[in-house]
């Protein structure tokens, strides 16, 4: 028995940024370290993302307290949205709920979104939980493996699967970092829900697994700062994936008994113009042939781990490839993998 997707939706805020808006942003918060890097918004591929607050909220410095608010009311109102038409696409209803693996690295809360999804869904009291944080822009990605897991081990069960990434939340106007004008020329919000089974019609995930490179830590992640999350990013990260991406997906595709060219398509997190381009070089793929991931980056910015699940929603729109490698890349510093199959 093998896990199949049966549904995929995704779901984002109201508020719609451009580029023009959040360039002008950076040009009048950060002062001269914005202006020194402005041309990171004009080539970062990404033209508008959505927010959960209007654009005026980011003018001003916001604490703890009032993020983490933020962040429960909007994470839990995107989960909802993503998962009720997820449900819906599946043709199942909400008592058909199984399990819930929740993921996100976007903000805290105990109980965990889990939790408050299924009081907000009214989901079985006897649903399974599995609440995932810190795995970053590898979250859709890993978290899909997690419920694969989890459906293979019960192969009767439906596990829902919601990834929610209010990014912009943790954007701190008083930060003039190279990391924090680089997440917020980045960072779009955005949600997607799964369901997985066995049972069931859908594109079959037939393996999956992970690679965290030795020493890598400092790549990327948070720091915790006073007034919220202190964003990490290394600008090694395209020459880290340009030089031993391949080595480490070689390997685990050789685990499998198969290699690169038994694929016939991908879903890759695209984290950036740069990273996209990065992983193009290491598969050996033509520049711009990782259209769906540069769509996605350009309409939605980086959602961090939600992106893949809108760059496998429009896959799913189009007749499937017979194999598609799923890909993506998180904190750790590690990069997961997927084979996913037509049904």
């Amino acid at each position: 028995m093998q896990p199949r997707l049966l549904s995929l939706a995704t779901a984002t805020p109201p508020h719609v940024l451009d580029r023009q808006t959040v360039t002008a942003f950076a040009r009048a918060r950060f002062g001269a370290e914005a202006e020194r890097l402005l041309p990171i918004f004009a080539n970062a591929g990404i033209e508008r993302r959505r927010s959960c607050v209007p654009a005026d909220w980011y003018a001003l410095p916001h604490g703890w307290e009032e993020r983490s608010r933020l962040f429960v009311e909007h994470a839990v109102d995107l989960a909802a949205t993503a998962t009720i038409e997820a449900i819906r696409r599946a043709s199942l209803s909400t008592d058909q709920v199984d399990a819930v693996v929740a993921v996100t690295t976007s903000g805290v809360c105990t109980p965990s979104l889990d939790a408050l999804l299924m009081q907000r869904l009214r989901l079985r009291p006897d649903v399974i939980r599995l609440p995932v944080f810190g795995l970053g822009c590898g979250g859709g990605l890993l978290g899909l493996a997690r419920a694969a897991a989890l459906a293979k081990a019960e192969p009767g069960s439906r596990v829902l699967l919601v990834v929610v990434e209010p990014c912009g939340l943790t954007v701190r106007v008083g930060d003039s970092s190279k990391s924090n004008i680089v997440a917020t020329a980045l960072f779009g919000d955005g949600a997607g829900s799964a369901i997985l089974s066995c049972r069931g019609e859908g594109p079959r995930l037939t393996a999956w697994g992970e690679h965290t490179w030795p020493d890598t830590l400092d790549v990327m992640g948070w720091r915790i700062e006073d007034d919220g999350f202190g964003v990490l990013f290394s600008q090694d990260i395209p020459t880290l994936v340009r030089n031993r991406y391949r080595d480490a997906l070689d390997l685990w595709l050789g685990r499998q008994g198969m290699s690169l060219a038994d694929m016939d398509g991908f879903a890759l997190h695209p984290g950036g113009t740069k990273v996209v381009a990065a992983l193009e070089a290491a598969l050996g793929l033509a520049p711009g042939r990782l259209v769906i991931e540069r769509e996605v980056l350009a309409e939605y910015g980086n959602m961090s781990a939600a992106t893949l699940l809108f760059v496998l929603e429009r896959l799913m729109a189009h007749p499937l490839p017979r194999r598609t490698l799923l890909g993506a890349l998180g904190p750790g510093f590690t990069a997961g993998f997927m084979l996913m199959e037509r049904a």
